[in-house]
Order: C-alpha cells, then sequence, then structure tokens
C-alpha cells in the first residue's frame, strides 16, 4: 500500500470519525493547519494512532494563508498527497507546481465550483484545480459545474460529506416518538425545527416572521432553534415584538447526540431559510424532511440531499409568501409521515455517511 499523507486547513471535531477511519483503511498520516474562525471545535490528537501534526497557519492579505512546513513534506516518503482544496492558500499552490516537478500523485478535497464565480475566480479556481491529479467533491452539482468548464470525468470524485454516522444510527435504532414538544408547549401544534450556529447567513428571521404571518391566518406552528449565536437576541426579541414568543423555543446549544436526535425525531419540518449546510444531514438522519431556499449558487453542497417532495422542498430565496406556501405544504400536505421518514434515512445511508466516503478514497487512492 502507498504511503498516504492528509494536508487539511484544520482538525473540525465533526470531521474526527471520517479522519479516524480514514487513517485505519489507508494507514495514513495527518497534518492539519491551525487557522479557524474560532467557533469550530478541533479534535484531541491523541485519538489518533498514526503520525500527526499541527502546522502553524500565517493570515496574509486579501484572505491568502501559508500553511508553514507543508512544503517540507514533499521530501518526506509519502507517494500520494490529499490537501484541502482551497484556492486562497498560497503554500497549497507552491506545494501543487512544486510535486508537479517531483512526479507524486495529489489530490484536492474540496468543494469545486459554486456556480457563483465570476470571469476571474474561474480561471483562477480552474488553473489550481488542474495543478491536481483528482478532486474529491461534495457533491454532484459541483462535478456537473465542472464537467461544463472542461474537467474530465476521470478526474472528479464525489464522496459527499458525513457526521457521526455510526453513533448517530445506533441512537437512531432505538428512537420512538416522545412528548417532549406537547410537555413544553402545552398544545398540539405541529413543530418547525432549526439545528446549528444562529448567524446572520441562516436567516433565521424569516422562520419567525413565517411562523406569525401563519398565526393571523389561524394557522399556528411551534418552532424550536438547537444551537447558539450571535442572531439568538434579536430572534427573542422579535419573537415577543410579533407575540409569538410562547411559540418559540430556544433551547440553546446541545451536543448530546440522545438530545438532538429526540428534538429532531419528534419534529415536523426542518427549516433553513439560509444555506442550509450539515443541518440537512443531520435532519435527514432522524428521519426529518429540509425546506431551504433554491439559489444553487448559495447554497452549500448538502443541499442535495433535499428531494423536491420526498425529503423536503425548496421555495425562492428571501421569498416569504413562498417559505410560507412550502412549510403549509409539508405541514397540511397530508405527507405519509413515516414513508417520508424512511426516504430520509436511505439516503443518508447510502451515500453521506464515511463508509460510502471511504469507498471511494480506497477505489481512487490504492
Amino acid at each position: 500500500m502507498s504511503k498516504i499523507a492528509f494536508i487539511l486547513n484544520f482538525a473540525s471535531f465533526y470531521r474526527q470519525n471520517i479522519f479516524l477511519d480514514i487513517e485505519k483503511e489507508l494507514k495514513c498520516d495527518f497534518y492539519f493547519g491551525n487557522v479557524d474562525n474560532g467557533r469550530i471545535k478541533k479534535i484531541d490528537f491523541t485519538i489518533f494512532n498514526n503520525k500527526v501534526d499541527e502546522f502553524n497557519t500565517i493570515k496574509l492579505v486579501h484572505n491568502f494563508t501559508w500553511m508553514c512546513g507543508t512544503l517540507s513534506l514533499l521530501f518526506k516518503p509519502y507517494e500520494k498527497y490529499i490537501l484541502t482544496g482551497e484556492p486562497y492558500s498560497i503554500s497549497t499552490w507552491c506545494f501543487l507546481i512544486l510535486n508537479k516537478l517531483i512526479g507524486k500523485k495529489t489530490y484536492l478535497w474540496t468543494h469545486g465550483w459554486y456556480g457563483n464565480e465570476g470571469r476571474i475566480k474561474t480561471v483562477i479556481k480552474y488553473f489550481f484545480y488542474k495543478l491536481s491529479d483528482g478532486l474529491f467533491l461534495y457533491g454532484n452539482y459541483a462535478k456537473v459545474l465542472m464537467l461544463k468548464e472542461g474537467f474530465k470525468e476521470e478526474e472528479l470524485h464525489v464522496i459527499y460529506n458525513s457526521l457521526d454516522y455510526n453513533k448517530q444510527l445506533e441512537v437512531r435504532n432505538n428512537l420512538k416518538k416522545s412528548n417532549i414538544y406537547t410537555n413544553h408547549f402545552k398544545n398540539e401544534y405541529k413543530t418547525l425545527l432549526f439545528i446549528g450556529r444562529l448567524t446572520p447567513v441562516k436567516k433565521l428571521n424569516q422562520i419567525i416572521e413565517v411562523v406569525s404571518n401563519l398565526k393571523k391566518k389561524n394557522k399556528y406552528v411551534n418552532v424550536v432553534f438547537l444551537g447558539d449565536g450571535l442572531e439568538k437576541n434579536r430572534l427573542i426579541d422579535l419573537s415577543k415584538e410579533l407575540g409569538i414568543e410562547k411559540n418559540c423555543w430556544f433551547y440553546g446549544a446541545v451536543y448530546d447526540e440522545l438530545v438532538i436526535s429526540e428534538f429532531i425525531f419528534n419534529a415536523d419540518l426542518c427549516v433553513s431559510p439560509g444555506n442550509v449546510g450539515l443541518t440537512a444531514i443531520h435532519a435527514l438522519m432522524y428521519g426529518l424532511p429540509v425546506v431551504t431556499h433554491n439559489n444553487l449558487p448559495n447554497q452549500m453542497p448538502e443541499f442535495e440531499v433535499i428531494k423536491e417532495g420526498i425529503t423536503g422542498g425548496y421555495f425562492e430565496e428571501d421569498n416569504l409568501l413562498e417559505l410560507e406556501l412550502k412549510i403549509s405544504q409539508w405541514l397540511e400536505g397530508g405527507w405519509d409521515r413515516e414513508s417520508t421518514r424512511k426516504s430520509c434515512y436511505k439516503i443518508i445511508d447510502n451515500y453521506y455517511n464515511p463508509n460510502y466516503q471511504i469507498k471511494i478514497f480506497k477505489e481512487i487512492l490504492i
């Protein structure tokens, strides 16, 4: 088996299990940068069995960075490298160029194309990605866009994304319906849920505004926010201003998967008016359909788990009337809840899990 090094920008805790699986199956070493925004929990490196190291990442001008020490790895006994595919990393550019001269294989783990790139960014990203021997992408949407840009099918490998799937699957297999919402809200209304950081980009005020609009039409809905963030106080104030504070539950940040699973499993619909990201994977893992906006260049790659009318749906970005209609359709449409739940399970079990990711890595790297 060829010796492999993963050189990634940050050791995000949510990716701990896929990293451990990669280490076990590929017998590789890990090197991480240390730059983050202060909000992402880092992995405890003592969990790894093989070599792991952390490099200092210097922030340069205009979001450009340099990860110190990475170029020295070119002269280590590795045959293949997988790096975070971030065009703002000057050290990655240098690594790719030098490795072309050395002749080892280099792959990028990246979002790829978003669909909102201008002419200059398109040219930069094209030459950056072409310096590699292949790309591991988070979704098919990016792959389709990149094929149109002239990339070859054999260069693009979709591995999706995952959370702590094996632990969550164990939890899911023991889930049962509970009265968590009727006990808290003291009513039998349907319940919307959002899980994730409460940040402006998520546009969570739109959920509260829609719940208020529904109330004016004598349609009553509860909403639960699992998470914390800069927008929390503003959202609380808005719920009071619109007179629906009794129908809003700001539970706060929670990391206990048993607690999270009960909230998600017993809710009726997950709503993420801004980009959806990992929220969608977490929701579908426990059988909850998701509604988000349909402006795909402004989305995160995980939006692909949402299949219209099957595992959720889409509305026109920032169109509150359409969001209200989509929510009403899901809450009042007479959907077979158990059938929807199984559809949500299926897409996660088939693709959005470490087992699938490892399968693709092994096919390409071994």
